[in-house]
């Protein structure tokens, strides 16, 4: 379901004293942003112009906190200012973007608008981008720190080896050992296996 609200609501979804910037951002670009409920395989999403008339189009999980939802919205721009440069002619997530996104990013740090652990794990994103924040796994446990908890939901990697665990797609799997940067979890009913980021969040099974 999709949340459509003044632009000044936005906010309450933005870490204190950075509205402005951002609103400059979506206002230069006449950006239509829209906040969505929690999508379970994605964080944001830009959609450039069509020949139907669209402008850009942003929209982003209105479930994350401050933080993740500031990152978050400054990676869908990088791509927005990526296609301004380039069109398609370049990669989704290649130099030029990693380049764009960097560039955002710097005019939002140093400034006090981000809590020092954050912080630092910007200014070290800021080196070499992931494709997005769920695979920059530094600044991804760094950004959890700013959720609100849930008892029974924790990292894979913070799981003891065998432990049952449920994914929010309500499959149960059996955490495995770590094959280089992911480990490997059989699903229990079907036996099959996957292989889970670190920083995968799920819901253990007692």
């Amino acid at each position: 379901m999709k949340k459509e609200a003044p632009l000044h609501a936005l906010a309450s979804y933005l870490p204190e004293g950075t509205f402005d910037q951002v609103m400059a951002f979506l206002l230069l670009y006449k950006v239509h942003l829209t906040i969505t409920r929690e999508r379970q395989s994605i964080l944001g999403d830009y959609r450039h112009p069509d020949g139907n008339g669209k402008g850009h189009r942003i929209s982003i999980n209105g479930s994350l906190n401050r933080y993740s939802f500031l990152i978050t919205l400054l990676h869908e721009i990088a791509h927005l200012t990526t296609f301004n440069k380039y069109a398609n002619r370049v990669p989704a997530h290649g130099k030029e973007w990693k380049q764009e996104f960097s560039t955002i990013l710097r005019d939002f740090v140093g400034k006090g608008y981000l809590p020092h652990d954050v912080e630092q794990a910007v200014r070290q994103s800021m080196n070499n981008p992931a494709a997005s924040s769920c695979a920059d796994e530094n600044l991804m446990r760094v950004l959890r720190n700013y959720d609100d908890r849930k008892e029974t939901h924790f990292l894979v990697e913070q799981l003891p080896l065998h432990q049952l665990f449920k994914t929010k797609d309500g499959r149960i799997f059996r955490k495995g050992e770590r094959i280089r940067k992911r480990y490997r979890c059989e699903e229990v009913a079907s036996k099959r296996i996957y292989l889970f980021s670190p920083v995968y969040e799920v819901e253990v099974l007692n």
